[in-house]
């Protein structure tokens, strides 16, 4: 019988980087995939980051993982979101060749010592006095071996839905995994099954550009992972059209036709992505709904039309496409479709991942409830490593809240679960000034160092950009310059809402003061320093609050009606009314219960 330390089931984002991070650290790896030429498919939109996911990139990059080095080498567009807003909020988002992607990721991945590559399906998990001990596939051979990870993604015992027509399949044209579903429900786990879907794919030439607005990418953002110091200058542009009453008009008249409206789909989906029919049933008071229409790639036709997931059949499809500006003779290359998919209850999974009922089987990705690449890859790199450590007999590796993002994302699919795909908000997190996305390197750098998962060298670059921005600090505290009739610290100057760095940086130039560093400082260096000197205040009331949820345990929560408490949201009144939490401390740690609604919850119970 063949051997290895760990196997990881599935060569989505998930899989990649639990097989890299177990490879990296030591252990004979084996990364199963159904197709071998699929690793790491963007099955949905081509891009990775956002607002929130971003987070989840760059903790990854920080701990040692493959997603923001293989993002920044597939890369056509960058953008930071959320501009209008402080810089500690800020999110970077980038459009990818959605068929480079893959391509760069099988090259990182054959390019790793100790992991090897097999083609094949898992046909059963073997399983002895509660251990995991290895798998069968479906040409017969029996491997062995410590631990595995399934990260199977939608491939789950999967339906997929045009119109009223359904079929087997975990994307369109792949097969679904029947039997590895049926052997993880015979393990006694909980499964269930949630619904995701895609839009149909459209051929750009077919297009009418000039009827939509262009969205010109961003040159002046920051590379995802911190190993590049710079990102590509010749970068393509999205556009944006909307949809109109004619659109809405034939999605209603379709209703009838429709999986999710006739109940052939019965799983639950995404809230915060619904399908386009969804949203024009739940929002029919709008005129339109914005759709970005995203290049594919550098060398294809294809473009992808964000905003219009449906699993309306074909010809409703091409229908209301045809009603949209700038898409009136636009050529479908590949339907929308729906997607029902096996998934467990992460509840069963211990805070590293790993099963309850068997030790050394770790799940990660769509199988644990979530929905995107980025909580698929943080969750993926986790369960690598711990499995690892459970291979070893060490200590596991869980996160805490406090200390980035994963944590947050882990901790609530392991402590609370979800009912319906989770997706990454940084309203999900108490403390996301502190745990902002521009700061994850210095973050977790050390951390990644002490499991060997990054080089000295490495590390010694964070530490000297960390002394980069300690010097300008330092620079931003020392230096005085008139201002508004009297002579004021540059700190001083830059902590009011209307000044930024930028500014700082021409009044000196206009003053003729030389001799600053300020202007020698990259721009990594100047985001963190203006963040740092800006919410000051803010930081330090997030470490008094850190300090304070010690003590919410102790804190209990009597009956009472939540719709009476001033301020709180809908959803909010909803989730406590559901769970019934004990304590303050219980609630939040619900999934949406943010601490401003903890804030209002306490001052009404002391005010009773």
């Amino acid at each position: 019988m063949t051997k290895y330390d760990v196997i990881v089931i599935g060569a989505g984002h998930a899989g990649i980087e639990a097989a890299h991070a177990s490879a990296k650290l030591g252990c004979s790896t084996l990364l199963l995939t159904i197709d071998i030429d699929r690793i790491g498919a963007l099955s949905c939109n081509p891009a990775v980051g956002g607002v929130s996911k971003g987070h989840l990139v760059r903790e990854v990059d920080a701990l040692g993982g493959l997603i923001g080095k293989i993002t920044d080498k597939a890369a056509v567009a960058y953008r930071f979101l959320n501009r209008s807003k402080g810089k500690a909020v800020w999110a970077t988002r980038v459009q990818v060749d959605k068929y480079l992607y893959p391509k760069i990721a099988r090259e990182f991945l054959e390019n790793t010592k100790n992991l090897t590559i097999l083609q094949a399906k898992v046909k059963c998990l073997i399983v002895k006095n509660k251990k995991f001990v290895g798998i069968e596939t479906n040409f017969g051979q029996m491997i062995e071996a410590g631990a595995a990870i399934i990260c199977a993604g939608t491939f789950l015992k999967s339906t997929i839905h045009i119109g009223l027509n359904s079929f087997s399949g975990g994307r369109l044209g792949e097969e679904s995994s029947d039997e590895l579903f049926e052997s993880i429900r015979k393990l006694k786990i909980t499964t269930k099954h949630f619904k995701t879907g895609t839009c149909a794919r459209l051929d750009k030439r077919s297009i009418d550009f000039l009827k939509m607005q262009e969205q010109v990418p961003d040159t002046d953002v920051i590379p995802f992972s911190f190993s590049n110091s710079q990102i590509l200058t010749d970068q393509l542009s999205c556009y944006i059209t909307r949809t109109n009453k004619k659109t809405h008009k034939i999605i209603l008249a379709n209703l009838n036709r429709s999986p999710l409206y006739t109940g052939k789909i019965k799983a639950h989906g995404v809230r915060y992505c619904p399908s386009l029919e969804d949203k024009i049933v739940r929002f029919g008071d709008r005129e339109g709904h914005h759709i970005f229409i995203e290049p594919e790639g550098r060398d294809t036709n294809e473009v992808y039309p964000n905003g219009i997931s449906t699993s309306l059949p074909l010809d409703a499809q091409i229908d209301f496409i045809h009603t949209i500006e700038g898409l009136e003779k636009a050529v479908v290359l590949r339907p929308g479709y729906g997607i029902e998919h096996g998934l467990i209850d992460a509840r069963e999974l211990d805070a590293n991942l790993e099963a309850k009922k068997v030790g050394g089987l770790f799940f990660a990705g769509q199988v644990n409830g979530t929905t995107g690449y980025e909580e698929a890859a943080a969750q993926g790199f986790i369960a690598g490593v711990n499995a690892v450590l459970a291979v070893k007999g060490k200590k596991p590796l869980v996160l805490k809240r406090e200390e980035a993002f994963i944590g947050v994302l882990i901790d609530d699919l392991t402590a609370k679960g979800t009912d319906e795909p989770y997706r990454m908000f940084t309203s999900r997190s108490e403390f996301r000034l502190s745990v902002r996305e521009s700061n994850a390197i210095f973050r977790l750098s050390p951390l990644a160092l002490k499991l060997k998962l990054i080089d000295k060298n490495e590390y010694e670059r964070v530490l000297a950009r960390q002394e980069e921005i300690k010097k300008t600090l330092t620079e931003l505290a020392v230096v005085k310059v008139a201002f508004e009739g009297k002579k004021i610290s540059l700190r001083e100057i830059l902590k009011r809402p209307n000044i930024s760095f930028e500014n700082i940086e021409k009044d000196l130039a206009d003053k003729n003061i030389s001799g600053s560093p300020l202007g020698k400082a990259d721009g990594q260096v100047k985001i963190e320093a203006e963040i740092e000197v800006k919410y000051e205040a803010f930081l330090r009331r997030e470490k008094v609050w850190q300090a304070e949820l010690k003590h919410l345990e102790r804190i209990k929560i009597p009956k009472m009606d939540f719709t009476k408490v001033p301020s709180l949201s809908k959803e909010v009144v909803e989730k406590l009314t559901k769970f019934k939490p004990g304590t303050l401390a219980e609630a939040l740690r619900i999934s949406g219960i943010t601490p401003a609604a903890i804030l209002a919850i306490y001052s009404f119970i002391k005010r009773r």
